[in-house]
């Protein structure tokens, strides 16, 4: 399999062969010669001090010790001065939407951090808008100066019959997206009890998808690694990315699997995962570092694969197999090896240079053989892609909320309410299924913000049902009257309100609704922050700094609220992901999804 998929802006390997074919032999001058560069070869996993690479129409053209043949009147010749050069760096499974910005403004804002290379599934807006909005993601991917490859949303919804989304996908939809240039495969197989099951549709998708040569992606979030896990990996899906301990990266390498170790802005699962490779010494071309999730403060203000590549290193990763598992290891996997992913004659021409391999600042970014970041400094313009108007209008409520619609009926004859609650668990993407004894006023349950337990409400808003599932959830710490209410709510994205007040909670919600979605905070009757997010309610066309700022605004107005979790709002956004365990709320219900059965809230109680 060898997906060599070019974007129409950028000639294939065949189209330029005879130019970088002449220039390495030097009858024909280069566009560009770096010369005087420390060349970290990801093949070979060593440092070529004293080296010269030669670029031609976009693609390394000669690596070695003397390029000075390659050399013309015309040709740009950049002095590294001792740098080390690098691979572009490669993010092997990410959501674009969790940045809060469209696919050009999330180009924008990696680029000065040295990402070259995105495989990104679009699924977010999949349940929101279909096939139609996948394509506008693949279009405005292609549209930009770095390579980001589209994956075709698998699983919309991603448990049929614990949600209700927007739009459903289903293998048809796989199987013509599959013939648009920027897609590269499967998105991740999130129904994974679909899978285990031999769902006839799951299955057909993954054959649609390997019929065409290209690569499945997966989700696993099941502590299970016995015969289920088996069952999964016999099914199709290649690489997997939700585990979160040494065991589950053993466990998906040994069954031929890529395990992906993720660094988002709330998912800390490299430390402890890559003990595989430091500690047991599992062969690390195998492992691929990712970021799966990171909104547009952390993009902003922390950095992408350069902070994910880095945060590897500082957890024990020799600093040559963690640059390998951002760039080689993830081109290879994608069946890209001899198109990007390494410093090597015929490949994209995506480079950094750098001062230092641990802590990698990132001093110039070069891809496709231009320059576009320099210290930091973007150096390129947006791009023309516009997104259409009929995107902006995706909140449908219904009716205008109220404080009653957030109110929880109290069993009759009940005192005090022992009820399930959502447990947050901080920089970990699953949940627990926690309970907690509340007391009863007016025959209302109500929250007790002493034990930490706060209501939370899935607000329907694609069909305009008018539809509330109320629940509680433990976590956010919030303390006095506030609600934090967020279009963004993987993977059915309807709306999720958590707050300790009903009529801030109906606020939230309203006010999101006139914005057109994005995320707000309330406290005490007054709007304390908003990220307006009116493309599909996920994103904002917006630069990344004032979206950025945005976010920035918004998490310190949850800090005011009480809050001191790490990265609360991306907690917040997953609390209906009705795919990953413990438990979830939906617009169906309570979802305990160890069983994926739709449950009471009042325990000890059928549904």
């Amino acid at each position: 399999m060898n997906n060599t998929t070019a974007t129409p802006a950028f000639p294939s390997w065949a189209d330029v062969a005879p130019t970088l074919v002449a220039v390495a032999a030097g009858r024909a001058p280069a566009d560009l010669v770096i010369t005087n560069c420390q060349w970290v070869n990801v093949h070979s996993r060593e440092v070529l001090e004293g080296s010269q690479i030669a670029i031609a129409k976009g693609r390394f053209a000669y690596c070695g010790p003397d390029a000075t043949h390659c050399i013309g009147a015309a040709t740009e010749v950049i002095d590294a001065k001792g740098q080390y050069a690098i691979p572009g760096l490669c993010d092997g499974h990410m959501h674009i939407e969790s940045g809060m910005l469209t696919p050009g403004q999330f180009a924008r804002a990696v680029i000065p951090h040295g990402t070259t290379t995105m495989f990104t599934d679009p699924h977010e807006i999949a349940n929101v808008l279909g096939l139609y909005g996948v394509k506008l993601m693949h279009d405005d991917a292609l549209a930009q100066p770095v390579n980001i490859f589209t994956q075709m949303p698998s699983c919309a919804p991603s448990a049929p019959g614990l949600e209700n989304t927007g739009h459903e996908l289903g293998p048809e939809d796989v199987a013509e997206a599959m013939a648009w240039p920027g897609i590269i495969g499967l998105g991740e197989m999130m129904n994974f009890p679909g899978v285990i099951n031999g769902d006839p549709k799951m299955l057909a998708e993954i054959a649609v998808t390997q019929n065409a040569g290209k690569t499945v992606g997966g989700h696993y979030a099941s502590p299970d690694l016995g015969i289920a896990f088996s069952a999964y990996v016999a099914g199709g899906p290649a690489d997997e990315h939700e585990g979160t301990c040494e065991a589950d990266a053993i466990a998906r390498v040994r069954q031929g699997m890529r395990s992906m170790m993720r660094l988002g802005s709330a998912w800390y699962d490299v430390e402890s995962q890559i003990t595989a490779i430091t500690e047991k010494g599992l062969d690390s071309r195998n492992f691929i570092l990712c970021t799966d999730d990171s909104h547009s403060g952390t993009l902003v203000n922390d950095g992408h694969m350069n902070r994910v590549v880095r945060h590897a290193i500082e957890c024990g990763c020799a600093p040559l197999v963690a640059i390998q598992m951002a760039t080689i290891n993830t081109a290879s996997h994608f069946g890209l090896e001899r198109e990007l992913g390494s410093i090597t004659p015929g490949r994209r021409a995506d480079v950094i240079l750098t001062d230092d391999l641990k802590t990698l600042p990132i001093n110039r970014v070069i891809a496709r053989g231009v320059t576009l970041a320099l210290e930091g400094e973007l150096l390129v313009g947006d791009t023309t892609f516009q997104w259409p108007q009929d995107v902006r209008d995706t909140i449908n409520l219904g009716k205008h909320l109220e404080a009653a619609d957030f109110e929880i009926e109290a069993p009759k004859g009940a005192n005090t309410a022992r009820v399930k609650v959502i447990g947050v668990v901080e920089n970990q993407a699953p949940t627990k299924a926690l309970k907690a004894e509340l007391e009863i006023r007016d025959g209302l349950v109500e929250g007790d913000q002493t034990k930490d337990v706060c209501q939370i409400a899935l607000v329907e808003r694609h069909r305009a049902t008018g539809g509330v599932t109320n629940a509680f959830v433990s976590g956010f710490n919030y303390k006095g009257d506030c609600a934090v209410a967020s279009t963004v709510a993987h993977d059915s994205h309807h709306m999720i309100v958590v707050g300790t007040s009903r009529r801030d909670m109906a606020l939230a919600a309203n006010r999101l609704g006139e914005v057109g979605g994005g995320v707000v905070v309330f406290k005490d009757g007054k709007e304390l922050a908003l990220v307006p997010l009116p493309i599909a309610g996920l994103m904002s066309d917006a630069p990344a700094l004032e979206v950025a700022a945005a976010a920035d605004k918004m998490m310190a107005a949850m800090a005011e609220c009480g809050a001191t979790i790490n990265n609360g709002y991306m907690q917040h956004s997953l609390l209906a992901l009705v795919v990953i365990p413990e438990l979830r709320i939906s617009d169906v219900g309570l979802i305990d999804v160890r069983t994926f059965e739709r449950v009471s809230l009042f325990d000890e109680v059928e549904p």
